[in-house]
C-alpha cells in the first residue's frame, strides 16, 4: 500500500494544527452565541467599518506565491465570528480606462496585454488566459480601492478593501506583481471630483512603495510614507518619507521606527484622507520576506496606525488595503487586525485548514443526503442484475463510490465544496469527473482538465476498511495525485522528489473534503501510508502517526531539519545523509501509517496520555544526525 501526491505547499506551515476534530455540540453552540453577541454589540457600538471585495480577486497565478483565496478566507472568518454580514460587503465596479489614464501613460495602457509586458511585471511568461485573468483581477482591484475611498469619505469612517495595494506600478511601467497603481488612480479620481485636502499614504508593506512615490513625486498634496527593507529606486519627492531598514528587522526596531516618525508626519500633513497599505509580508514566516516581525508585532503596528488617527481632533477617513503577503497563512495577520478594528478586541483566527473544514462542514450540513445517492433528475435508476449481490459470475458489481455515493453525488460534492471552481480559477475551464469502481484495491476518482481527458489533474483511490486499524472503520487513501500539468517549476516552486509537475495547491481542501465525507459515512478517521518524507511532512499539522514510535521518529526528524527547505530535507533522507548515531547506519524512510482521527475513540488512541508518554520515551532514545550538513543545506 502506498500514498503519494504532487503538491505545491510550503514546507513547515507555520499555522497551528487544527481540523482533525469532529465538531462538539457545546463548541458549536458557544460559537453561535458569540456570533449573536457580537452582532448585537456591533449594532449599538456606533463603530463603522465598511468592506469592499470582488470574487474576481480569486484569479490564480501559478507563477506567483499569492494565495488566491486570501480575501475569501478573511471574509469567511469575519462572518463566521459574527463580526460582519456578507450582505454588508460592497462590490466594486470595473474602472473606466479614462480613470487609469489619469495616472498611467497611454503607451503603457496599450502595452499591458503584450506577453513581454506581463513577463516583466510577474517575472515569468504567462499563458494568454492567465494573463487575461490577472489583468482583469487587478483592474477590478483598482475599482475596489476607488470604492473604498468613496465609502470612507462618505461616512468619515474606515473602509477596508480586501485587495489592492499595487504600489510598485509606475506611471509608464508595471513591476513587482503590480499592473496598475490603484492607490494613485483612486487619489487622482478624487482630485478630478474636487477633493482638495491633503492625502497621506502610509505604506507598511515590506517592499518599497516606489511606484506611488514616483507618481506623486511633484505633487506636495500627497505625502507618501514608506517603511521597507530596501529602496526600489529614486526616493526624492516633494512630500515623502522613505525609510529603508535593511534585512533581519525585528519588532523593536520596526515599531520604534514607526513611533519616532509617523506621529510627526501626521502632525505636519494634517491629512483629509489616509490610505494605509497594510502589507503582511513583514511577518517572520512570510516565504518572500526577510524580516522577523511576530504576530503580536504585526498587530501592534496596525494598532499604532489606527490609534494615531483616532487621537486627532477631527476624525480622518481611513482606507486600508491588503497589499503584499505570501503563502497560505498570510490572511491571518489581516484577520486579526480587522477583528480588532471591528470589535475593539483581538479575535484569534483559526488555521487555514480549520477554516476550510468549518466551511465544508457547514456546506455538508446543508446538503440533502438523497441528492448524493440518487442519479440526476430524468435518469431512470432501476434495480437490475448488476445490483444483485452474488448473482453474476465474478462476484458483486459495485455501483456506489465508497458503497454510498452515486457518480452524480460525487460530482455534486466536488462542485458544492468549491473544488471544481478552484480548478476553473486555475485556468481549467471545463473539468471532467470520472469514477472508476472496477479496481481491486479501491474506488478511483479522477478529474481531468477537459472532456478529451488529455490532462490528469487529480487521481484519488480510496476504500473503507475495518482491518488496518483494529477495532475501527476508516477511510483508507491508497493513492492521491494532485498536479498542474500546465505550470512550470521556478524560483518560488522547487520540485520535490518524484514530482513531474507542480502541485495544484489544493491539498488542504481535498483533505477537508475527505474528512467531511468520513463524517458523513460515520467512519472513525482517515488512514494512509506516506510513501516519502515530504508527503508525511505536508500533512503533519493535522494528523498523527498511528504508532507512537513512528510519531517520535517524525518529530526528531523535524527538529533535525528545522529551517531547511522541504525539498532538501527529503533529498537528505534519500541520499542517506540521516544517520543513527547509535549504529552509524543511514536511515531510510518507510511508509509508516498515519491517521486523521474523526471519532473520539480513535482520537484518544493517537493523542491520549499513554500514546504521548511513549512518544517522549522514544524521542529520548533516538539520536539522529546529518552526516554532511553542508551538502544537505546547499543541494537544490
Amino acid at each position: 500500500m502506498s500514498f503519494a501526491y504532487t503538491s505545491g505547499m510550503v514546507a513547515h506551515d507555520s499555522e497551528e494544527a487544527g481540523g482533525n476534530n469532529r465538531q462538539k455540540p457545546g463548541t458549536a453552540l458557544s460559537r453561535r452565541l458569540r456570533r449573536a453577541w457580537r452582532r448585537l454589540g456591533r449594532r449599538f457600538s456606533g463603530q463603522q467599518v465598511r468592506f469592499v471585495y470582488h470574487q474576481v480577486y480569486t484569479a490564480c497565478l501559478e507563477e506567483v506565491p499569492l494565495d488566491p483565496l486570501r480575501g475569501e478566507k478573511i471574509l469567511s472568518f469575519l462572518i463566521e465570528e459574527g463580526l460582519i454580514d456578507r450582505e454588508d460587503v460592497s462590490v466594486p465596479r470595473m474602472p473606466a480606462v479614462r480613470s487609469l489614464l489619469r495616472v498611467h501613460s497611454a503607451d503603457y495602457i496599450e502595452s499591458i496585454g503584450q506577453p513581454e509586458t506581463t513577463e516583466r511585471i510577474f517575472g515569468a511568461k504567462l499563458a494568454d488566459d492567465a494573463a487575461e485573468r490577472v489583468i482583469e483581477a487587478q483592474r477590478m482591484g483598482v475599482g475596489g480601492t476607488i470604492q473604498a475611498t468613496r465609502l470612507a469619505l462618505q461616512g468619515h469612517s474606515v473602509a477596508v478593501h480586501l485587495g489592492g495595494g499595487f504600489h510598485h506600478a509606475r506611471r509608464d511601467a508595471g513591476m513587482g506583481f503590480c499592473v496598475f497603481n490603484d492607490i494613485a488612480v483612486a487619489v487622482a479620481r478624487l482630485r478630478a471630483k474636487g477633493f482638495s485636502e491633503p492625502v497621506l499614504v502610509v505604506d507598511l508593506d515590506l517592499h518599497d512603495g516606489n511606484g506611488t512615490r514616483e507618481i506623486f513625486a511633484r505633487d506636495p498634496s500627497v505625502h507618501t510614507f514608506s517603511v521597507h527593507n530596501e529602496d526600489w529606486g529614486e526616493t526624492a519627492a516633494d512630500a515623502s518619507t522613505s525609510i529603508a531598514l535593511g534585512e533581519d528587522v525585528g519588532d523593536e526596531v520596526y515599531l520604534g521606527t514607526l513611533l519616532k516618525t509617523l506621529p510627526d508626519v501626521l502632525a505636519e500633513v494634517k491629512p483629509g484622507l489616509v490610505v494605509y497599505v497594510a502589507g503582511s509580508d513583514p511577518a517572520a514566516d512570510d516565504p518572500l520576506g526577510n524580516w522577523r516581525i511576530s504576530a503580536d508585532g504585526m498587530l501592534r503596528r496596525d494598532h499604532l496606525v489606527v490609534e494615531l488617527l483616532r487621537r486627532r481632533r477631527r476624525r480622518v477617513p481611513l482606507v486600508v488595503l491588503l497589499a503584499g503577503g505570501y503563502g497560505t497563512g498570510t490572511w491571518r495577520y489581516s484577520a486579526r487586525f480587522f477583528s480588532w478594528l471591528i470589535s475593539g478586541r483581538r479575535v484569534e483566527p483559526p488555521s487555514s485548514t480549520e477554516l476550510t473544514l468549518r466551511r465544508f462542514r457547514k456546506i455538508g450540513r446543508s446538503l440533502d443526503p438523497a441528492s448524493l445517492t440518487a442519479e440526476p433528475s430524468g435518469y431512470s435508476w432501476r434495480l437490475d442484475e448488476e445490483d444483485l449481490v452474488g448473482i453474476l459470475p465474478g462476484g458483486p458489481q459495485r455501483t456506489r463510490f465508497l458503497s454510498h455515493f452515486s457518480s452524480h453525488g460525487v460530482e455534486l460534492l466536488l462542485e458544492r465544496f468549491g473544488l471544481l471552481d478552484q480548478l476553473r480559477l486555475r485556468g481549467f475551464r471545463h473539468p471532467v469527473v470520472e469514477i472508476d469502481l472496477k479496481g481491486s484495491t479501491g474506488d478511483t476518482l479522477r478529474v481531468f482538465s477537459e472532456p478529451d481527458r488529455s490532462e490528469l489533474l487529480m487521481e484519488l483511490r480510496v476504500n473503507r476498511d475495518q482491518r488496518v486499524v483494529t477495532g475501527f472503520e476508516v477511510l483508507v487513501i491508497e493513492w492521491l495525485l494532485l498536479q498542474n500539468p500546465r505550470a512550470q517549476f521556478g524560483p518560488y516552486r522547487r520540485p520535490l522528489p518524484g514530482q513531474k509537475h507542480p502541485g495544484l495547491g489544493l491539498l488542504k481542501d481535498v483533505f477537508s473534503w475527505l474528512l467531511v465525507i468520513a463524517e458523513m459515512l460515520e467512519l472513525d478517521g482517515i488512514y494512509w501510508m506516506p510513501s516519502s518524507y515530504h508527503v508525511a511532512v505536508q500533512s503533519r499539522r493535522t494528523v498523527r502517526f498511528l504508532e507512537p514510535e513512528h510519531e517520535a521518529f517524525a518529530q526528531v526528524l523535524e527538529g533535525l531539519f528545522d529551517g531547511m527547505p522541504l525539498a532538501r530535507a527529503s533529498r537528505a533522507i534519500e541520499d542517506g545523509l540521516v544517520v543513527d548515531s547509535a549504529t552509524g547506519k543511514s536511515l531510510e524512510w518507510q511508509g509508516y501509517p498515519m491517521v486523521l482521527a474523526v471519532s473520539d475513540v480513535l482520537r484518544e488512541r493517537v493523542t491520549g496520555d499513554a500514546y504521548e508518554t511513549r512518544v517522549e520515551e522514544e524521542k529520548k532514545r533516538l539520536k539522529l544526525t546529518l552526516s554532511d550538513p553542508e551538502a544537505a543545506g546547499t543541494r537544490p
